[in-house]
């Protein structure tokens, strides 16, 4: 029998593997992998063959006994899609630059959370909307913490280092503002400016833990990841999340996204986006009142 072929054979997922990795993950970080057999034999065959593994059973047990938790993040990294860019979904950057920050009293302080911040773009395009209305008020003003459950993505948004492939559509004065231009080996590439990065607090954060001693917020960006969850787990998110936006404060979803049918108290304001009612609201809507969108 040819060794190489032997080797192949063993790492075909069986369902049993399927199931075990599928229970693991969701318990880990709430993503749901229902029906998706195929992608993660897909996606962790090879990354599993690679560091030497000859079956998933004993991949997984090394992940359970890893006590960094690192070798969790990773593969969860490796079957979720980490796609991100600047002023992505940029309705909600027209909102926080014309209607959100202008509302606020003035001189206060604004603190806004990126949660699955994933590579940065986010929080940096966040930081850019409030230089671009503050000004240099920004830097007493503002602070964005900006969350994810990947190290490895982290590492790379800390660093605010891009190529300039990635800065289609940002004006050139928005550039001249926010970024510098890379020369040498780093021709082809960008940095964002250390007194802009200086506004975001990178930290690593599961969204499945608790979040109490965040904030609160005026505005909340948890953006494109609710698609990985269940329906009682993006109920319990949600509802975490709204613990910790100001009363008025918005909730920002993706635009695939929709709280239809999970019961929270926010408001709808327009498309991936919510309010939370101010306390004249509450006293309306009568204690205990909860509502469902449809």
């Amino acid at each position: 029998m040819n060794p190489a072929l032997d080797y192949q054979e063993t790492l075909t997922m069986r369902t049993s593997d399927f199931e075990q990795i599928r229970r693991m993950v969701y318990d880990f970080c709430g993503v749901d992998l229902t029906g998706k057999q195929v992608l993660v034999g897909t996606r962790l065959g090879k990354k599993i063959r690679d560091l030497g593994f000859k079956t998933f059973d004993s991949y997984c047990e090394k992940v359970r006994q890893d006590p960094s938790g690192e070798l969790f993040t990773t593969m969860i990294d490796w079957l979720t899609t980490n796609h991100t860019s600047f002023f992505r979904e940029e309705q909600h950057f027209e909102l926080l630059q014309n209607t959100i920050v202008p509302a606020l009293p003035a001189g206060s302080p604004i603190k806004i959370w990126s949660a699955a911040c994933s590579s940065g773009e986010e929080p940096y395009t966040i930081a850019f909307s409030l230089a671009s209305v503050l000004g240099d008020a920004v830097f007493s003003r503002a602070s964005i913490l900006a969350t994810d459950i990947s190290t490895r993505v982290l590492e790379r948004a800390r660093t605010g280092l891009y190529p300039l492939s990635r800065l289609d559509g940002l004006s050139t004065e928005l550039r001249r503002k926010c970024l510098l231009k890379g020369t040498g080996k780093y021709a082809d590439q960008c940095l964002v400016k250390p007194e802009i990065r200086s506004l975001v607090d990178f930290r690593r954060f599961n969204l499945l833990e608790d979040c109490s001693s965040f904030g609160p917020f005026q505005v909340i960006f948890c953006r494109n990841v609710m698609i990985y969850f269940d329906q009682q787990t993006q109920e319990t998110l949600v509802n975490k999340l709204a613990s910790r936006l100001l009363p008025g404060g918005y909730l920002l979803i993706g635009h695939s996204e929709s709280l239809n049918g999970i019961n929270h108290r926010l408001q709808y304001v327009t498309p991936a986006t919510y309010r939370k009612g101010t306390s004249d609201d509450a006293a309306a809507s009568g204690p205990g009142s909860r509502r469902r969108v449809r």
